[in-house]
């Protein structure tokens, strides 16, 4: 009996999104589908990355039909049933006055670990989603600082948050997770 895989997405906020990383993940994608029997792909958002690698795994399920994408939202995060996109697309980019990409999936996976950890949902999300991978593909780059919040009054206007990418990285080298970094490939 075969055995079947699953990969998960993690990158950066920001990213230098050009051809060269376009074809690499595209690569990348069909060798795990190919190669490796990934049949399901992992997805949170919040990043260009997340939805550069959903719409590359998007555009290679026309021709792997049997690949499976599941979304990870967090509670401010959205994603539509691959069935329903159509029917909520016009009204969703109305709405938000937004006409960014709409994550279509064909399941959608909701923790209430996930819900109950508010500022952290992602962190926690991220978790969630290495734990049920097989493979992480991440574009993780070391020297990446994001910005911090708060205000030049503020005390804590020094603080250096830690990238998300970061924990998402140290927690799949834990875990042992076969990682592909894209940076380094």
């Amino acid at each position: 009996m075969t055995r079947y895989y699953v990969c998960s997405f993690f990158g950066h906020r920001k990213i230098e999104k050009n051809n060269e990383i376009i074809e690499k993940l595209s690569k990348i994608v069909e060798d795990l589908i190919v190669n490796k029997n990934v049949r399901t792909f992992l997805f949170g958002t919040k990043s260009e990355f997340n939805t550069l690698c959903h719409s590359i795994v998007s555009r290679v399920k026309e021709k792997y039909t049997y690949i499976k994408r599941i979304g990870y939202p967090c509670k401010s995060e959205t994603f539509f049933l691959e069935n329903e996109k159509e029917k909520f697309k016009k009204s969703y980019r109305e709405l938000l006055n937004d006409d960014s990409e709409i994550y279509a999936v064909e399941e959608i996976k909701h923790f209430k670990s996930i819900d109950a950890a508010c500022k952290a949902s992602y962190v926690e999300r991220n978790f969630a989603m290495i734990d049920d991978s097989d493979f992480c593909v991440f574009y993780y780059n070391n020297s990446y600082k994001p910005k911090a919040k708060g205000n030049k009054r503020s005390k804590m206007y020094d603080y250096q948050p830690n990238s998300g990418t970061k924990i998402a990285y140290e927690y799949a080298n834990k875990k042992h997770k076969a990682i592909i970094n894209i940076i380094n490939c």
